[in-house]
């Protein structure tokens, strides 16, 4: 059928290593009719994230601490059965896990630097509040 679309690409340069990459194919139980009960079109893509070397250190460590929840002695599994071909399934399963790998392995935003309100908008704002309640108080009838 010809050479996957690879390399899937995590950031910058960094690739997913193509050896590291551990494919297993399933029966899917999505859509393709009859031609599911005969196919293996589902797709668990495995990574050894903890012993990879195709990753900077910095990143890995990111990713490992980020994706905690998901690893299982670190390795991490990504699945695909939502097209009705295994090539397909392929594909899609490799993008999910580099973007995945992606997004865990980015550096943390930059913190936010709090900026201070102008003292005449917050001036304004008191007025504006004090002439409000002075309004509101104007309807109550006093009469005793």
């Amino acid at each position: 059928m010809g050479r996957m679309s690879g390399p899937y690409l995590i950031r910058g340069s960094v690739s997913l290593p193509e050896a590291e990459l551990m494919w297993r194919f399933s029966r899917s139980s999505g859509p393709g009719g009859q031609h599911v009960n005969t196919s293996d079109s589902q797709v668990e893509l495995r990574f050894d994230l903890a012993a990879t070397e195709a990753l900077p250190t910095v990143w890995k460590a990111r990713a490992l601490e980020r994706l905690a929840s998901r690893l299982n002695d670190g390795v991490i599994s990504v699945r695909s059965s939502e097209h009705r071909s295994q090539w397909r399934n392929r594909e899609a399963a490799a993008v999910r896990l580099a973007a995945l790998l992606a997004e865990a392995s980015a550096p943390p935003p930059r913190p936010r630097r709090p900026t201070k309100i102008p003292r005449g908008i917050n001036e304004r704002r008191l007025r504006e509040k004090k002439r409000r309640g002075e309004t509101k108080r104007g309807r109550s009838a006093r009469d005793w």
